[in-house]
């Protein structure tokens, strides 16, 4: 396993509930915060996590696991404070304590498989190459060690944020905001602070800055200005209709899936449900065109609403967003990316209602705004930065980077891994982001088909697979990819048995 945060702990712990154990499992990860990724480090407790604990637990089928994790650790430490949100009914831990639940998970995991026989390495490198070799692996680490492997999944995580206007060494940019502690303390109390970026980062920067005392103005700053949604109050709904089960009967049968025929199926869900459709399919069309504030004021009114209809898009996207998206074609791929991608995460990735709060109490203090239009930001010509958007110009003292990662999706210190994997003929660079992987299996895709030796978890698969970032969507492709290497694993061991037959 190349990377060792969330997708590697969901790995783990399928790996460790299989019938047959792995012989082995090395790990490769240098970071000082293993099994915790760039979003679960130690960190302010004003960042929560952005979802209910049945959509975080690490293991499949078993979506109270997270909570009696939180259960138990408060009968051992004693009640934490008390994390529901008030609106909602969700509890929305801080973000470093479900780093906590990961590290245990890990080392559950890891115990599991120890016992069960697998030799256990923790490789404390980062992997810069991968090559074939007689049918084996070989991972070589940065301090030149070669690793002999069958199976690789890589396990990279998602990089740091881009920088789209080159403002890399300015004085007053802050190029990635995580750890907020350690990277927004030297911000003066009255700076005047633009975010770059709408999404859930910029939020936990608004919220990072506003525990931390600032005063002066916050502008998030993006090109459409389009905020997470507002997370609604849970309700009970399983898929009947939009299922994973559907899709991938019709890819097992070599057929496509137009988009006009996905969205009947959505509609459909969404009627048999009792809700209505036009609701939804306008939220989606009006994401870039309603004033931001004002979106946000109206979503943060709709927590309680009857109509499930929000709810079940965010259900459905993640669940089988992985297993529509390969079955539609090209051109409705493209357009779907172009008008509307945007809009559809920030319902699908919401807020929790208390963030939205605060984000507007904020605003109705004349203390954060939202500019829209932005396509320059450059430093000026006595210090500090001008930003070039919708109205004119904006001045700020501090800059915070909190866009997206490159669209590439390779992060920057797997670039090399990457690079020896493409120029082998290993791995295909995917034009939408990352490598190509199997809808399947998540086996890497070259030009002699699918890899069974090598996979991908994580944002690297987010070319191929639309949605693959969130805890559920993690570990259904850790199973996916356990049960592979098993497979693969008992295919290999059949074929040695054979080969020691009498001719």
């Amino acid at each position: 396993m190349i990377g060792g945060g969330a997708s590697a702990v969901c790995l783990l712990d399928a790996l460790s509930r299989q019938e047959e154990v792995p012989q082995s499992v090395t790990v490769f990860d240098p970071s000082p915060h293993l099994w915790r990724g760039r979003a679960y480090q130690p960190d302010s407790a004003v960042l929560r996590v952005n979802a209910p604990p049945e959509d975080m637990t690490v293991r499949a089928g078993d979506p109270t696991h997270f909570s009696r994790w939180l259960e138990a650790r408060s009968v051992v430490l004693g009640p934490p404070a008390d994390h529901t949100d008030t609106r909602s009914g969700i509890p929305f831990p801080p973000r470093a304590l479900y780093g906590d639940y990961l590290e245990q998970c890990a080392r559950g995991a890891l115990t599991r498989l120890a016992a069960l026989g697998s030799r256990i390495r923790l490789v404390r490198a980062a992997a810069t190459g991968l090559t074939r070799e007689d049918g084996s692996l070989l991972v070589r680490t940065a301090d030149r060690a070669a690793h002999g492997l069958d199976h690789v999944v890589l396990c990279v995580g998602t990089g740091v944020p881009a920088d789209p206007h080159g403002l890399l060494g300015a004085p007053g940019f802050v190029p990635d905001p995580y750890p907020v502690t350690r990277r927004l303390a030297g911000i003066g109390e009255r700076d005047r602070v633009v975010v770059l970026g709408s999404g859930l980062t910029a939020v936990d920067v608004v919220l990072a800055l506003t525990a931390n005392g600032h005063t002066g103005e916050v502008v998030l700053a993006s090109r459409r200005g389009v905020l997470p949604g507002v997370r609604q109050r849970p309700v009970e709904h399983e898929l009947r209709f939009f299922t994973a089960a559907r899709f991938r009967a019709l890819a097992a049968r070599g057929e496509r899936l137009p988009l006009a025929d996905a969205v009947a199926l959505m509609r459909t869900e969404l009627t048999a449900a009792g809700s209505r459709f036009d609701t939804v399919a306008r939220e989606i069309a009006t994401g870039g065109g309603e004033a931001p504030l004002a979106r946000l004021r109206r979503q943060l009114g709709r927590v309680d609403d009857p109509d499930p209809g929000l709810r079940i898009l965010q259900r459905a996207v993640p669940d089988t967003g992985p297993d529509v998206w390969p079955l539609l074609p090209e051109q409705d791929r493209t357009g779907l990316l172009r008008d509307h991608y945007r809009t559809i995460m920030s319902l699908c990735c919401p807020m929790p209602p208390a963030s939205a709060a605060a984000l507007l109490a904020q605003a109705d203090s004349g203390r954060l705004g939202v500019l829209r239009g932005v396509e320059r930001v450059s430093p000026g010509p006595t210090g500090g930065f001008r930003v070039y958007g919708d109205g004119g110009v904006r001045p700020a003292d501090v800059v915070v980077n909190a866009v997206s990662p490159p669209a590439h999706r390779v992060p920057p210190a797997a670039a090399a891994l990457i690079d020896s994997l493409t120029g082998r003929g290993l791995a295909s660079r995917h034009p939408r982001g990352g490598v190509g992987v199997a809808r399947a299996t998540s086996g890497l895709l070259h030009a002699g088909g699918t890899d069974r030796q090598v996979y991908v978890l994580g944002d690297l698969a987010a070319g191929s697979l639309f949605f693959t970032f969130g805890v559920p969507s993690l570990v259904d492709r850790a199973v996916d990819i356990a049960e592979a290497i098993q497979r693969d694993a008992a295919r290999s061991t059949a074929g040695f048995a054979d080969s020691r037959q009498p001719a």
